[in-house]
């Protein structure tokens, strides 16, 4: 019998973990849209993802003790009212980090026109993910650029370039911040147009991390007077509702569905559900699919294109921009990239 001590809601599209928790408490499997401040008032837990707002306004009159996001990044979650009001949140940093790293070659794949060691890739943000591109990358026997000035300040050494550096010799730019608005490393809108002013390449721009780091007005400017090249947008400001102009300029489109691998979905659930476990001293449960083995530490070209083609999901957004959603959430998980090398 489930713990009626211990309510939880539990966002519905999360996958591999309907009804593991049942025998120990109530759960309420819910839509995104339906999880409002009356919904969590008697919940003690939550179990979420990005498109569930945990604002100070769906929180105060609730008895919710913990979130745990089945995501990388918290931006969702308003953190400082959760410390102030002892909330612990927990999320799951790196789960779907080879994912993200498979959806950046693939489409540097499908808009680039010579040979991958051609190129200079700049890499804003070498975390979990960055530190994957970086890897891959340089075993395609790119030139590799990394700006992280929190890593740079931490650990020093001679690796490192600001994203000014970047901006003038990136062949292929790719972002993976997360969403901060606040300190010297805040990367609301940190691609604005003196960012733009300054490419002298016209690279390749990519966003797989958040949408608001890019300041979109900017970036169809940019785009429209010949100071980038292809843009490759998978984060949207304001999404579902994204901006169509933006759009109708890129080579590349898709509904914040880069980190959408099966193996990364599996690592997302079982890290949420081993925090609300945890938190809530339940026994310990495992998600409803094998464990996935660790990321590839290098990747070939061949791996990378038969594992992943972004095309049927851009031109299906682009067909359909308002069912951004559905697209998403229908969305089938692809496998992550094998293990592999490419010889030159």
């Amino acid at each position: 019998m489930p713990n009626n001590n211990i309510r939880l809601i539990i966002e519905e599209n999360i996958p591999f973990v309907k009804g593991l928790l049942d025998d120990y408490a109530t759960i309420r499997y819910m839509a995104p849209g339906d999880i409002d401040a009356k919904a969590v008032r008697d919940a003690d837990g939550l179990m979420i993802r990005t498109r569930t707002e945990c604002t100070e306004e769906l929180l105060r009159r609730s008895d919710v003790k913990m979130i745990a996001t089945a995501t990388i990044g918290t931006d969702h979650i308003d953190t400082d009212y959760c410390r102030r009001n002892s909330i612990t949140v927990a999320n799951a940093p790196g789960c779907n980090a080879p994912a993200v790293a498979q959806y950046v070659f693939a489409t540097i794949l499908n808009v680039i026109n010579r040979p991958m060691q051609d190129y200079t890739i700049g890499i804003v943000g070498v975390g979990h993910v960055g530190e994957i591109v970086a890897r891959w990358a340089e075993a395609f026997d790119m030139k590799v650029l990394r700006c992280d000035p929190p890593r740079q300040r931490a650990e020093g050494g001679d690796i490192w370039c600001d994203i000014d550096t970047i901006a003038r010799r990136a062949d292929i730019i790719t972002f993976h911040v997360p969403l901060t608005h606040d300190g010297d490393d805040a990367t609301y809108h940190m691609a604005d147009a003196a960012f733009f002013d300054k490419l002298r390449r016209m690279p390749v721009i990519i966003n797989s991390a958040r949408g608001a780091i890019i300041d979109t007005p900017a970036l169809i400017e940019a785009k429209r007077a010949g100071k980038t090249g292809p843009l490759v947008i998978d984060c949207w400001e304001g999404e579902p509702a994204i901006n169509t102009e933006l759009l109708a300029l890129t080579s590349i489109a898709s509904p914040h569905i880069a980190g959408y691998s099966r193996e990364g979905k599996i690592r997302a659930s079982q890290i949420a559900l081993d925090a609300l476990t945890t938190f809530f001293m339940m026994p310990r449960v495992t998600v409803d699919a094998p464990l996935p083995p660790a990321p590839a530490k290098a990747v070939s070209k061949q791996g990378i294109l038969d594992s992943y083609d972004p095309m049927p999901e851009s031109d299906a957004l682009k067909a359909s921009p308002a069912d951004f959603e559905t697209i998403r959430n229908s969305y089938r998980l692809r496998n992550e990239a094998p293990e592999g090398l490419d010889i030159f």
